[in-house]
């Protein structure tokens, strides 16, 4: 239409017509005007494809991430059920005792003494931990002098120490109904505020709560040493108990701070250590061999054992997974034989640390 307007005046106004000149702009052709917009388009195509990109980046990235983790999830599953199975195949092993020998004298199941259980399963293997509860130090019955001994001991500094003993004495002590103790206003003046129990302790994580300590001293941690490895260092939680026993300890389980707290030399210690790393005491006899400082030892426990079972799946393809889940239990097997019940449980655990 707009050519036949103008084509009777094309050789007259060839750039003047008003016509021409409001399709594309000032001395644009055709041409031009459609390079224009072509380039425009090509750089419309292009960011949408970049954002487009971006977004498929992004959910394929998340997409990713909740996969490994409900993988992770899945197995992580799996890993508690398998513990929690090495914790009763253990029981089952603790109560058919050493009655069971196998032709070279063994014992099929369990003994006295033994510290470690390795069960495997279709699915992976657990390695169960047998803690008697004489390992640990009675936290209801040691006299302060012994518990600053096994602070001190423990790597505690000596002031920190004296203030945790004093803790302990103070949360361990009864009170009448309307006297104060001499902490009971620190424990109130905590966010949130709590009243110390003056009674027994009932669980070993009730030393969280008193003045002084720390989750560091509690749960242990770990030294640097010169190569640059890692060196665990054990936490009291391992070394006091309410159950936990006076003046002997087990030789196979309990933690070197302790067995240095309660008078065994250092040189004995070492002994100790390097003679159960290669197989457990379960000879009384050989307590012997280690002089005065069997007079502070014991093979096994009373009643009273905490289990303690980590367990790793096995991948499809037959290799060991990074997951690892540790649970524990602590139980008492009855004191005399007939007793209705094969073991009672005291305590569970879902999350356990390794020792």
């Amino acid at each position: 239409m707009l050519l036949s307007n103008c084509s009777g005046r094309r050789n007259r106004l060839p750039h003047h017509c008003k016509h021409c000149l409001s399709v594309g702009g000032a001395g644009d052709s055709p041409v031009q005007m459609l390079t224009t917009e072509a380039g425009g388009a090509l750089l419309a195509v292009l960011w949408l494809s970049a954002a487009l990109t971006a977004i498929a980046f992004s959910v394929a990235t998340t997409v990713r991430g909740e996969t490994d983790r409900t993988a992770s999830v899945v197995d992580q599953t799996r890993a508690y059920y398998l513990a929690t199975a090495g914790i009763d195949r253990a029981l089952l092993y603790i109560s058919w005792g050493p009655g069971n020998r196998t032709p070279d004298g063994r014992p099929q199941y369990y003994e006295p003494g033994m510290s470690r259980l390795r069960f495997e399963f279709p699915t992976g293997f657990a390695e169960v931990e047998i803690i008697p509860e004489t390992s640990r130090m009675n936290i209801n019955q040691a006299r302060p002098e012994e518990l600053m001994r096994l602070m001190l001991a423990a790597g505690v500094e000596q002031t920190q120490a004296g203030v945790i003993v004093e803790a302990i004495m103070d949360w361990r002590t009864p009170l009448p109904p309307s006297a104060v103790g001499p902490l009971d206003q620190y424990y109130l003046s905590r966010q949130p505020s709590f009243r110390a129990r003056h009674a027994s302790f009932e669980e070993v994580e009730e030393v969280l709560l008193l003045r002084g300590m720390t989750p560091e001293l509690f749960y242990g941690s770990y030294q640097r040493m010169p190569d640059g490895k890692m060196l665990p260092i054990g936490g009291l939680k391992d070394m006091l108990s309410p159950y936990g026993s006076m003046g002997s300890y087990d030789v196979n389980t309990a933690a070197p701070a302790l067995l240095l707290a309660a008078g065994v030399p250092q040189e004995a210690i070492a002994a100790i250590i390097e003679r159960r790393n290669r197989a457990p005491f379960v000879n009384p006899g050989e307590l012997g061999q280690l002089g005065p400082a069997a007079a502070h030892l014991r093979i096994g426990g009373n009643t009273i054992f905490t289990l303690r079972s980590t367990a790793n799946i096995r991948l499809p393809d037959g290799r060991p997974s990074d997951v690892f889940r540790s649970v524990a239990t602590t139980v008492q097997f009855p004191r005399k034989p007939g007793y209705v019940k094969t073991y009672e449980t005291l305590r569970w655990y879902d999350n356990a640390g390794t020792r």
